[in-house]
């Protein structure tokens, strides 16, 4: 079969993101948007944006070349302290400060719940998508994300003559966003080509549009009393479905094997519930898109002792006959990464389903064997090695253009981009419904180790369904910084004087949600879980206690990676814990109780070799194996000049004592030479790591 090029997928942009989008962010939405704010008018700005829509990451970049800094209005405390200390002494001293000029955002659009000194000296502007998209309903546009309104706002523009309802609205959105035409899908090829083509150029639909997208397909009688409007909404829920339809299609063909890397989904019938769905991955349409979806791993291929004769040459992009081709699918899959790696201009979604596809990547790699098919392993440690360099280099860049410190500012409802993030999430899934949450932090996990405890769990019991986000991590990715921040929902600045240590954790997680009107004693932590004799314990105390919100701390992986000098030795470690039972059984034993599960890291860790310790007489206050913190720029100075291969980066939200310096490439600060597996800097493995929901698998997933 005949690859599709990476225009047509890998980058495909809907027709109103490729009109809108043509000049970068010189677009009339930006302009629109931007035309409000001149920073030499005035130093202090209010924005009243109850829709966020300043919030969008293109925007923030243009907002910054033009000298402005934007601070989220929230804590009011917060707010205060941060401004007065950055900006207000610095303008009373007649200086310039951290920006020329500082954009006060409201979530709101009344800047009278501001004190008056703000209101005062600040420039007023107000910002509403009803006033941006007049000829669409509000609540369908309040439901399409930031990135797609400069597409949409051209389409606006240039195709609406008149005003449109809730439902044609809603169709324009589908069309001209999301590149859906669902009253144009005549037949099952039809649907499963527009649903293949939408997931993988990641373009999952919001609730509203997949429900409303799902009742027009089904009033043909397509799929009835099937969950549509799931599949449309979740790309993984789509992934079981059609991962379950390819190994029941081969079986047909003659080909049996071993299943790997997905769930049993539920069983889908057709009306009278007599067959189980079937895809038509005959159908050229389709065909093209399965067979991205394995290249990428998005799908996972059948194991398969042989392949029968006359079977279609397409078909081997989604079986596996022995370890040479399976490595052979795998160093595709490593040099489709390559091509594909995000730049320093690229946006946080992009990287993190990047960090997706080189997790599912480098968790094969570590499962691959050293004997069988061992010709091909030193060309895929040598393209991984350049994955590697190309990913972190684009990383490091995008890091130092300031696109990490706009990921501060983004909007939590529909899924945190932090960690600290993750508690105000959990706020608002909370006020929707789940009473009852509980958070498990697995200390250390990287998103390569969370592929294999998925896969591990998959194979052992099928019971489990997961749904898979990112998080980044805090820079620099230590313990004591990101992890704290993750339980707290602090910034590291907010919580200065704990900054190197970890015990303020429970007291900073029972403040948070005792701000939410939760009371102290519903509120649970408990850390340094790891092993199954443990959940006795754990299980007697929910019990007991009954707390709404459970925090849990599980450090088996990062107690141990510290011990081991490769990650393909931390995987064979993981592999031996799982077997324990030891997450399977605390999975069940939290859903069973009726909590709603969440699954995050701290950070994650790499494989990195020692490239000497530095040896100036000042010593750094926070010593660590990919970072070094100094609570002063002369001692930071003189620590770099004496270390030319380092890295400085200017990383928003730290204290302004809290100086890092990076070490270079995958290098560490142990006795040159040295391998060994660690964390604190600035690498796709370190900094976005996995954020899950996991619950029981039910008919209705």
């Amino acid at each position: 079969m005949k690859n599709p090029s990476r225009t047509n997928l890998d980058s495909r942009k809907t027709g109103a993101e490729e009109a809108g989008c043509a000049d970068g962010v010189s677009t009339s939405w930006t302009e629109r948007i931007l035309s409000h704010f001149t920073a030499d008018l005035t130093r202090l700005w209010v924005a009243c944006d109850p829709d966020d829509v300043l919030l969008d990451e293109r925007l923030l970049t243009e907002l910054r070349g033009r000298g402005f800094e934007l601070m989220l209005y929230e804590d009011p405390f917060a707010f205060r302290a941060e401004y007065e200390e950055r900006y207000r002494a610095a303008w009373d001293r007649d200086e310039q400060g951290p920006a020329p000029s500082l954009i006060l955002h409201l979530r709101g659009a009344d800047e009278n719940v501001l004190p008056w000194d703000l209101v005062h000296h600040g420039r007023v502007v107000r910002l509403s998508l009803a006033e941006l998209f007049p000829k669409l309903a509000y609540s369908a546009v309040q439901q399409v994300e930031p990135e797609h309104f400069s597409g949409l706002f051209h389409a606006h523009q240039t195709e609406l003559q008149s005003a449109r309802g809730e439902n044609e609205s809603k169709d324009f959105i589908l069309e001209h966003v999301y590149q859906l035409a669902p009253r144009s899908i005549r037949n099952p090829v039809d649907f499963w080509r527009e649903l293949l083509r939408m997931h993988f150029a990641n373009r999952s639909l919001p609730l509203l549009f997949a429900q409303h997208a799902a009742g027009i397909i089904q009033g043909k009688g397509l799929f009835a009393d099937q969950p549509v409007a799931t599949w449309l909404a979740s790309k993984g829920a789509l992934l079981r479905v059609v991962q379950d339809a390819w190994y029941r299609y081969l079986s047909k063909l003659g080909l049996d094997g071993t299943r790997t890397g997905e769930p049993l989904p539920p069983v889908y019938c057709e009306k009278g519930g007599i067959a189980k769905l079937e895809i038509p991955f005959d159908h050229s349409d389709v065909q093209v898109l399965v067979d991205s979806m394995f290249l990428v791993g998005s799908l996972h291929p059948l194991a398969v002792h042989s392949v029968p004769a006359g079977i279609p040459s397409w078909i081997k992009a989604g079986i596996v006959q022995d370890p040479v081709a399976l490595r052979a699918l795998v160093l595709k899959g490593i040099d489709g990464l390559i091509e594909a790696t995000p730049t320093a201009a690229s946006s946080h979604k992009d990287w993190s389903e990047f960090a997706k596809r080189y997790g599912e990547i480098l968790a094969r790699t570590h499962g691959l064997s050293d004997t069988e098919g061992s010709e091909h392993l030193p060309m895929i440690l040598e393209r991984i090695r350049t994955l590697q360099t190309h990913s972190d280099d684009q990383l490091q860049a995008w890091v130092a253009a300031k696109h990490y410190a706009d990921l501060i500012l983004q909007p939590v409802a529909k899924g945190p981009a932090m960690v600290h993030h993750v508690p105000r999430f959990l706020r608002h899934r909370r006020s929707a419904g789940e009473t009852r949450l509980a958070l498990l932090v697995f200390d250390g996990l990287a998103f390569d180790q969370w592929v294999q405890i998925r896969e591990r769990l998959i194979a052992k019991t099928r019971r489990f369904v997961f749904d898979e986000g990112t998080v980044f991590a805090w820079i620099p990715t230590l313990t004591s910084v990101s992890r704290q921040a993750l339980f707290s929902g602090l910034k590291p600045r907010e919580f200065e004087d704990s900054i190197d240590r970890t015990d303020k954790e429970e007291v900073l997680w029972k403040k948070f949600w005792q701000n939410e009107g939760v009371s102290s004693n519903e509120v649970m932590y408990r850390r340094a879980l790891r092993q199954i004799d443990q959940l006795d314990a754990l299980d007697a105390d929910l019990i007991q206690k009954r707390p709404k919100i459970v925090g849990l701390v599980i450090d088996e992986v990062d107690d141990r990676l510290h011990k081991e000098r490769s990650k393909k030795d931390v995987a064979m470690w993981i592999g031996n814990w799982l077997a324990t039972g030891f997450v399977d059984r605390l999975f069940s034993l939290l859903l069973n109780k009726g909590y709603h599960l969440y699954l995050t890291a701290d950070h994650g860790n790499v494989e990195s070799t020692g490239a000497g310790r530095p040896s100036q007489g000042v010593i750094a206050e926070t010593r660590g194996e990919r970072v070094r913190v100094y609570r002063s720029e002369p001692l930071l100075a003189d620590s770099a000049a004496a270390c030319p291969a380092t890295v400085r980066l200017d990383i928003a939200g730290l204290p302004a004592n809290f100086l890092p310096l990076f070490a270079g490439g995958r290098t560490a600060f142990v006795p040159d030479g040295e391998t060994v597996v660690v964390h604190g800097g600035v690498s796709i493995e370190e900094l976005i790591v996995p954020f899950v929901k996991v619950g029981f698998a039910t008919e209705s997933e």
